[in-house]
């Protein structure tokens, strides 16, 4: 049953945002080719993997869905949440990203814009402070070790942090 919760909120919320939403602005409009269509399929395949191993671990170790009325009942900090706090919202934006490289336009951008603006303030004003107040301590841990956002600071600190333990001390 909670597999088949994930697929339907994934197909009612982030595929409306991430894919029907996009595909309405964009029309008719010609897409880009060579190099850019060579990225965008990378930015969108890499948006679906990621929230695919998210949806999977929320389902697996935090038994429960992305969906607010349903969330995981266990912190959920290995995989992909071991490098930011919102993957699931970095790869739906990195679809949409996706989306604005293969078909340029202001409608799209400001969509995109939009969107980016929408999750940042639903993390800041309600998801953060309810996963404290259900997580406690756990939360407050690891929001200190683990980025909200880019992921790619943390793994670069992550990469300094481990180097530094294993130089020798004098």
């Amino acid at each position: 049953m909670l597999w088949l919760k994930n697929f339907a909120y994934t197909l009612v919320v982030p595929c409306t945002v991430a894919i029907y939403v996009p595909w309405v602005l964009v029309g008719e409009q010609a897409a880009n080719s060579g190099i850019w269509l060579f990225l965008a399929a990378v930015l969108v395949v890499l948006g679906g993997a990621v929230y695919s191993w998210c949806l999977w671990d929320f389902a697996t170790l935090g038994q429960g869905t992305p969906a607010p009325f349903d969330p995981p009942t266990h912190l959920v900090v290995q995989g992909p949440y071991h490098y930011t706090r919102n993957p699931m919202y970095v790869a739906v934006m990195t679809f949409i990203f996706g989306w604005i490289v293969l078909f340029p336009s202001t409608p799209l951008l400001l969509y995109g814009l939009s969107v980016g603006l929408c999750i940042h303030l639903l993390v800041l004003l309600y998801e953060e402070p309810h996963l404290k107040k259900v997580f406690g301590t756990s939360y407050e841990e690891y929001r200190t070790h683990v980025r909200r956002w880019i992921p790619i600071i943390s793994i670069i600190r992550k990469a300094t942090n481990s180097t530094k333990d294993q130089l020798p001390q004098s």
